[in-house]
This record gives structure tokens, C-alpha cells and sequence, in this order.
């Protein structure tokens, strides 16, 4: 039997998203075996990390400054806005190394059943960047879930206007998966097949 303090540990890192239970077991059962210095450091690293990083004013992305270096970078194309669910699927849309636009995040997914409205999303926030910046087109690159598929949908219907594209990333992606599981050629391919919606 396991004593108390590595059991709470183990508990703890299993709520951390893709370690599973004997992961988790073995990561608690290395740390407390490690030198108290790389622990030390380890929970310095991690509390730093989170004080210091926040989300950008403009488009939601994880940064330490905000407005983030995306917002800012004058090399990349403005009237172009690629619209995802979360922060991280920023991360998996820059590895594909193909897209130079600009994004927008959500925040989530329309999720009735779990209590998600849009008034909950940060669609309003990307209807005044459509007022305050020359955005040509919106990219919707959500999840091919069922939420995913609605929000895509609302958006699509909600931002209609005049001089606007809203085109959604068209195929590669595996139905009912998100952009953090796809790999950088899956995610080429679904940008460069992506479709207008209206």
C-alpha cells in the first residue's frame, strides 16, 4: 500500500489532461524520489508559469504580454482571422507553419446540454474586432463534434455581412476530435481544403 502523500500526489496529477492513472503513478512515484531541489525547482517553474501567463486582450491567445506577438506582428495578414475553441489549438494551427492570418479565440464550444450559450463565448468580443479591423475573411477551425459543427454554423450565420468570407477548414480532420490530436500535415490539408459556409 501506497503511503498517503503519494497517493494524494497521484490523485492530483491524474487530473492533468493525458496522464492516466499509471502515469500518473509513476510521475508522483519519481518526484518523490528526486532530488528536493528539482522538485523545488519544478514547483517554482510551474507557479511562475502560471502568474505570468495570461490571455491576450485582442485575440485570447496564451501570452506573457498582451497584446500578444501574434496581435502585433505586422508581417502577418490582418484581414484574415482564424477563429478556434481554445487558446491551445493556436499552438496546433502555428506547427502546421502554413497559415500567417491573425486569430480569434472562442473560449469554448455552444454546449447546451452543459450549460455553454453563445453569450458564454467571446463572440462578441470578435463582432468588434469585425467593426474596429478590415477582416476580410473568418476561418472557423473547430472540431468536426457535433458542438462543434453548431457553433460553427451560428458563427457562420451571426457574422454574415456584406464583404465578409467565412470559410471553415474543410477536410483531414477525424470526426469528433479536436485540432490538439491532429498533426501538422492533417492540419495543411485541412486549412488549404477549407469551404465558405454562406
Amino acid at each position: 500500500m501506497l503511503p498517503e502523500p503519494i497517493i494524494a500526489l497521484t490523485a492530483a496529477l491524474s487530473k492533468l489532461p493525458g496522464i492516466g492513472p499509471r502515469s500518473a503513478e509513476r510521475v508522483a512515484l519519481h518526484l518523490v524520489q528526486a532530488e528536493t531541489a528539482t522538485v523545488k525547482h519544478l514547483a517554482e517553474t510551474i507557479l511562475t508559469a502560471r502568474e505570468r501567463i495570461r490571455f491576450c486582450e485582442i485575440c485570447g491567445a496564451l501570452t506573457e504580454q498582451s497584446p500578444c506577438g501574434t496581435c502585433t506582428d505586422s508581417r502577418r495578414d490582418a484581414a484574415i482571422v482564424c477563429v478556434v475553441e481554445k487558446a491551445v489549438d493556436i499552438l496546433s494551427i502555428e506547427k502546421s507553419g502554413t497559415y500567417r492570418g491573425k486569430f480569434h479565440v472562442l473560449g469554448g464550444k455552444i454546449s447546451p446540454l452543459d450549460g455553454v450559450e453563445p453569450d458564454d463565448l467571446r463572440i462578441g468580443e470578435l463582432e468588434k474586432r469585425l467593426t474596429t479591423e478590415a477582416i476580410r475573411e473568418i476561418i472557423i477551425a473547430l472540431g468536426t463534434d457535433v458542438e462543434g459543427d453548431a457553433t460553427s454554423n451560428y458563427l457562420a450565420k451571426r457574422l454574415a455581412r456584406s464583404g465578409l468570407k467565412i470559410s471553415r477548414i474543410g477536410f483531414g480532420l477525424p470526426a469528433g476530435s479536436g485540432l490538439e490530436f491532429a498533426d501538422e500535415l492533417t492540419l495543411n490539408r485541412a486549412l488549404e481544403g477549407r469551404r465558405e459556409m454562406l
